[in-house]
């Protein structure tokens, strides 16, 4: 019996929550869930949107699958995915994508894994407002240093990135390549402009590598391998980059895919793992059972197979792809045009699936 923090999210969460755990259960895994709240609707009743009870949940049970949770843009309370990943030290962030057979996409035979940093750099929170006494003393402390004047109507955010956390995520994305039997690890930076937070990134980055010669390295400026993946994505295999880097290069490898629709992702520390969708919580679909639930069931398969569930991982994963393929179970953002009347809804891709797993 594995027991697992079950965090429902808000927004579409609570939809595409409950038809990952319905798939999850039908592959035969006995599960023990402890279903937790946090978000916006927590937020609006207990002014926090991350209780304690949530964070002490995962540290018991060590294992997590998460909907996605609204974050409000420029005011309101921090993100809590940020804050879980800071508060259990979550410091990697795994998001694999690959390519499914039927999915809306340009390219085939895509077969990325991004590895990011989770705990550092501009993700940090270090950030001083916009007027503030102790941003302008920041300014004068900076002009003092480098005689390089700041604005004083301007915000500041701090981007730290440290040997040892470039160090754990380097070596965490290599021995991921040597357990997967994965052939490349390419460091991404912007070591030529950002010489003493980037550079010391891709310095770190060069001095794990040298610890694992039977793995390939190389490294890439972040402007280049975004370049680099709509044109000839065929050349990489695992990316390790920076906290910021790293979500936006994650995106884009999704798009590669088909869209975060397909995306999953896994945020992981030592001995404690967070598993969830790459997308938002889309608060304007809220009940329609409009959403698109694979992502969460892929980072369902994630789960499994980091609990030791690998035949049943296998088995979800084969099903999953075989809705895609067939695309007659499927909701609006995967048919050939939205308005499709074939469409399907949330919960009725899940049905599928569970049919698909029983057969």
């Amino acid at each position: 019996m594995h027991t697992i923090t079950f965090i429902p999210g808000d927004g579409v969460g609570p939809e595409i929550s409950e038809a990952t755990r319905r798939v999850l259960e039908a592959t035969g895994v006995p599960f023990t869930w402890r279903v937790h709240e946090a978000g916006e609707d927590v937020y609006k009743k207990e002014g926090i949107p991350l209780p304690e009870s949530v964070i002490n949940s995962i540290r018991e049970t060590k294992v997590a699958i998460k909907g996605p949770v609204t974050t409000p843009v420029g005011k309101g309370f921090r993100s809590v995915n940020v804050t879980l990943r800071q508060e259990l030290d979550l410091y990697a962030c795994l998001r694999p994508c690959r390519s499914f057979k039927g999915a809306k996409t340009r390219f085939t035979d895509i077969d990325l894994v991004i590895v990011r940093e989770n705990t550092e750099d501009l993700y940090a929170g270090i950030e001083f407002e916009r007027g503030k006494e102790e941003t302008l003393r920041l300014m004068d402390f900076i002009m003092q240093s480098t005689g390089k004047a700041i604005r004083p109507d301007s915000g500041i955010s701090i981007k730290p990135i440290s040997e040892y956390g470039t160090e754990r995520i380097v070596r965490f994305a290599f021995d991921y390549a040597r357990k997967n039997n994965r052939k490349k690890v390419t460091s991404v930076h912007k070591a030529n402009i950002m010489k003493h937070s980037d550079g010391l990134f891709l310095e770190v980055s060069r001095a794990v590598a040298a610890r694992y010669p039977d793995i390939e390295f190389e490294d890439r400026i972040v402007d280049n391998m975004c370049m680099q993946l709509v044109q000839k994505p065929e050349l990489y295999d695992v990316l390790v980059l920076p906290n910021l880097y790293g979500d936006i290069v994650s995106d884009l490898a999704a798009g590669l895919i088909g869209g975060l629709g397909l995306a999953p992702g896994a945020n992981i520390g030592d001995g404690m793992a967070v598993f969830e969708p790459t997308h938002g919580s889309a608060p304007k679909y809220k009940g329609l059972n409009k959403m698109n639930p694979f992502a969460m069931m892929l980072s369902g398969v994630m789960m499994l197979r980091h609990i030791g569930e690998t035949d049943a991982a296998a088995r979800l994963e084969n099903a999953i792809a075989s809705i895609i393929e067939e695309g007659r179970h499927v909701t609006y953002d995967m048919k050939p045009s939205p308005d499709d009347p074939t469409a399907v809804g949330t919960s009725d891709v899940a049905d599928a699936v569970i049919k698909k797993l029983k057969n």
